[in-house]
């Protein structure tokens, strides 16, 4: 930023703040909200730094937004013009742990475009996740194990060396670059790719090489952009892949999976009912379940969470009548839960 403002380009140096604030909030805040509401000494002191920091940075761009910011958070100056501007110390930055958190996102990202391809709700705990990961990349994914691990709601990790071992790759010509370039030839073009064996072809073109092939008697080299390399998932996996880096999500739901994936979907259900009874967060309730059998059995199983989560003092189960019920009828997997609550 400080380089950008150097050279006069305001734009680059702003996107590049509402980047920073783009990860803070969405990273560091989110995963952080428990530590926040323990009260946690670091995390607190932590959060105002970047956040008196960031105040020093806004101050050319919004001066009087950044003024109350400071003086809200800090205020040891009359205003924060008269700081001195943040310097970079790069003694205290710590890089490998930068380097193995960005590889724990990116098998997050990846994981949840993995969901997402299957429609499996974020809410749903799965079973597994199997990584491709080798060398300081899966040290850096066994290191923050647990971040990733409660990003994409699994119970367990796995790692394999390679993609392939995810699936059966399969690779199919590039009508858009090889029709132009073959034309009428097309369907001999077709023919010699399905005989290609898949996974080689697939190490070479990652490699960078090409590939030949053979029509109508004549050798023509193919590459990267003139073939299109997917890969068929085992059964019960969603892959996603990008490049050398994938991750499969092991799809099967056991009855212990999907008693979890209601309880978390009863708890999102109370906490909105709160909202609708205009709660604040810090209130404990008594909570009162009523609805399908199979949904109260999930409540039941997973109580002890349940009630920590939405700040109940009790929970029980027995008939919520209409006026009695916080909110309208819930449905779970087209089960029906009735809920009533009220501050304790």
């Amino acid at each position: 930023m400080q380089s950008g403002l150097d050279s006069f380009d305001a734009t680059g140096s702003g996107r590049a703040i509402a980047a920073f604030v783009d990860e803070l909030s969405n990273w560091y805040v989110r995963r952080s909200r428990r530590r926040f509401w323990d009260g946690e000494p670091a995390a607190m002191a932590t959060l105002h730094h970047i956040l008196v920091t960031l105040s020093k940075l806004l101050a050319p761009f919004t001066p009087f937004i950044a003024d109350e910011i400071y003086w809200n958070l800090c205020g040891e100056e009359p205003s924060v013009h008269l700081c001195r501007f943040p310097d970079v110390k790069h003694a205290a930055r710590d890089v490998a742990l930068e380097d193995a958190m960005d590889v724990a996102r990116e098998t997050v990202r990846l994981g949840l475009a993995a969901r997402a391809q299957a429609k499996v709700k974020l809410r749903q705990p799965l079973r597994a996740a199997v990584v491709v990961a080798a060398g300081s990349e899966r040290e850096a994914i066994v290191r923050l194990s647990e971040i990733v691990r409660d990003e994409l709601n699994v119970r367990e990790l796995r790692f394999v060396s390679e993609a392939d071992e995810l699936g059966e790759v399969e690779v199919k010509p590039n009508y858009r670059t090889l029709g132009p370039r073959f034309g009428s030839q097309m369907p001999m073009v077709a023919a010699a790719v399905a005989g290609l064996n898949a996974e080689a072809t697939a190490r070479a073109l990652r490699a960078g090489e090409s590939v030949h092939i053979d029509v109508g008697g004549s050798e023509h080299a193919l590459g990267a952009e003139d073939l299109l390399v997917s890969m068929r998932p085992l059964a019960g996996y969603q892959v996603e892949r990008e490049g050398s880096h994938a991750v499969a999500l092991e799809l099967e739901i056991d009855d212990s999976l999907r008693a979890e994936g209601w309880a978390r979907e009863i708890v999102h259900a109370v906490q909105a009912a709160r909202r609708t009874a205009g709660l604040a967060v810090s209130d404990r309730i008594e909570l009162t379940l009523d609805g399908a059998q199979e949904l109260l059995a999930a409540a039941r199983e997973h109580e002890r969470y349940l009630a920590g989560e939405v700040l109940a003092l009790s929970v029980t189960y027995g008939a919520v009548g209409e006026d009695e019920a916080t909110g309208g009828p819930v449905t779970i997997d087209g089960l029906t839960l009735r809920l009533a609550l009220a501050r304790a």
